[in-house]
């Protein structure tokens, strides 16, 4: 672990003698999840061939553990201030890890990026500064309703151009549009909106909506690359009651246009493993409701009925 101080002066854990307490007097840690994939472990054996003798190897496993490597209490015992990325993660993240202070600094978007252009002229013009000191936006139900109104069809009508473009499915402007768009990975549960089907075509023969999905999964994660296929397989099945579209190769772009453009924002984690969550910050900033389970981020953001719903 290396951090500088001052120019040209530098403290690592590899000199000897090591000096623990000023390294940890250096360094701060951000914790960004409780999934168990998220914390990397190396075998000693593979240290001592990348480091050799650059540590002593009873120092490193009094401080990373006996058995691996583990990076996680590495960056523990090394930090003076622990954070997790929302409120609810911090007491998570004290419970994985007893002993620790575990403080909280809940994540954030950048809002000029996440913003589409009908809000961003609507903020300019009412909330002058609003992307340089967020807090203005605490002000943006002085914004006449009809005003925020229109900026979210102008949002909505691009969707459905893009979506129209990208996947020929024809959605509706005055259907209401439910947004999932995210890593595709079993903790994310993008399949739980379709676990009683017969439920979900009787909704939607009642009160008719529409489904944009969009996702990719890690190269590696076998089990975000079937889901993708099972919610393809519920897009044939729903096909004749529910309009649906997955928008393909998924980027920063598709991703603006949704959070803009949809009616609602859906996020279905299974708790506690959400330790965060800023899609729905970015639907957010553009006005859109969220119907969300209660974790990460939503706990602290969720007003229920007025800036969305819980599940």
């Amino acid at each position: 672990l290396r951090r500088y101080s001052r120019p040209k002066e530098e403290l690592r854990l590899g000199e000897s003698p090591y000096d623990i307490p000023r390294v940890r007097e250096m360094c701060n840690f951000t914790t960004h999840t409780p999934v168990e994939a998220g914390h990397d472990k190396f075998p000693y054996d593979l240290v001592q061939r990348i480091l050799g003798n650059f540590i002593d190897p009873m120092t490193l496993k009094s401080l990373a553990g006996e058995d691996t490597l583990n990076m996680t209490h590495l960056a523990l015992n090394l930090s003076e201030y622990i954070n997790g990325v929302a409120k609810r993660h911090a007491e998570v993240s004290r419970q994985l890890y007893p002993g620790y202070r575990v403080q909280a600094v809940t994540n954030g978007v950048h809002p000029f990026t996440w913003t589409c252009p009908s809000f961003a002229k609507l903020y300019d013009i009412h909330l002058a500064g609003w992307c340089h000191e967020p807090e203005l936006l605490v002000h943006a139900d002085r914004i006449p309703d009809q005003t925020v109104w229109e900026a979210h069809i102008q949002a909505k009508n691009l969707l459905i151009e893009k979506v129209k473009k990208l996947t020929s499915v024809g959605l509706s402007a005055e259907v209401p549009i439910l947004g999932f768009g995210r890593r595709m990975t079993a903790y994310k549960r993008p399949d739980l909106l379709f676990s009683d089907l017969e439920r979900l075509k009787n909704i939607a023969r009642k009160r008719p909506f529409q489904l944009v999905l969009a996702g990719k999964a890690h190269p590696k994660d076998d089990g975000g690359k079937r889901l993708i296929e099972v919610l393809h397989a519920h897009m044939r099945q729903l096909a004749d009651v529910l309009p649906i579209a997955f928008l393909p190769s998924y980027d920063m772009d598709i991703a603006l246009a949704m959070v803009s453009g949809v009616d609602v924002w859906l996020n279905t984690p299974l708790r506690p493993l959400e330790a965060s969550g800023t899609s729905g910050m970015k639907a957010a900033l553009n006005g859109v409701p969220q119907l969300g389970v209660l974790d990460g981020w939503w706990i602290e953001g969720c007003i229920e009925g007025v800036t969305g719903w819980a599940i």
